[in-house]
């Protein structure tokens, strides 16, 4: 089985640290950005096969980011969840409308960001 690349794109040191250790036991790749604009920059650079991107961000939002990524080859065709604290109502659809594949609301289970992963990673 190959090894799948997912890019992590959020400003909170802690909870990358979640992801990292959620993942480490798993077949994957992971690279991680703290800002939207590096973010973008590694998922043009090294394609992931799935992007979890942060809503709120420094120097480019993840929505702006998620937009950017979605309009764009070649990395249009890169599934996004977009992750956030801020589940205001109305903030699934504005992420759905940014192009985003799937929405997860802080704080969530590791369980569950796990099945949502292999949504899009079948046989991770």
């Amino acid at each position: 089985m190959s090894e799948h690349t997912i890019l992590y794109v959020e400003d909170n040191e802690y909870n990358r640290k979640i992801v990292r250790q959620l993942l480490s036991r798993s077949a994957c790749k992971l690279l991680e950005a703290a800002d939207g604009e590096t973010g973008v920059a590694l998922a043009q650079q090294h394609l992931p096969d799935l992007i979890l991107m942060d809503v709120q961000l420094p120097k480019m939002s993840g929505l702006d980011a998620t937009k950017l990524l979605t309009t764009e080859e070649p990395t249009r065709h890169i599934p996004i969840i977009v992750i956030t604290s801020y589940a205001l109502s109305g903030d699934r659809e504005k992420a759905i409308q940014a192009g985003a594949s799937s929405y997860l609301a802080k704080p969530y289970s590791p369980s569950e960001l796990l099945a949502m992963v292999k949504q899009f990673l079948p046989g991770l």
